[in-house]
């Protein structure tokens, strides 16, 4: 259940520092991402995404966009969804995002192609 301080609760006021700062959402976003490689904390990652996702537009808006119903689109961004690749992309560039690469801080040495 979300804290309610003022009449406003966390949620809707995280929801509406995410629409105010499209650039707070980005770094959210990147830091809560990281929890997906970690079966464990993958609930963080989603649940960031919904956040986002109900910034950017609303789950119903965001779902149309990606291709898929809301209710599926709820079930996927839920603490024990399981997004595939195809819906994860569509999500993301329904609000504005997408997918990126960087190299891990610990990254396997590079190796050379031997001719």
């Amino acid at each position: 259940m979300s804290t309610i301080i003022a009449g406003v609760s966390h949620h809707d006021a995280e929801i509406a520092e995410l629409r105010a700062d499209r650039g707070l959402a980005v770094e959210y976003l990147k830091a809560a991402m990281e929890s997906l490689d970690d079966p464990d904390n993958r609930a963080g990652g989603l649940l960031a995404l919904r956040a986002v996702a109900e910034a950017y537009g609303g789950l119903g808006i965001v779902a149309a966009g990606a291709g898929v119903s809301r209710e599926t689109l709820y079930r996927t961004l839920s603490p024990k969804g399981n997004p595939t690749l195809k819906t994860l992309i569509a999500v993301l560039k329904t609000v504005g995002l997408r997918l990126s690469v960087e190299p891990e801080m610990h990254a396997v040495p590079e190796r050379h192609a031997v001719a």
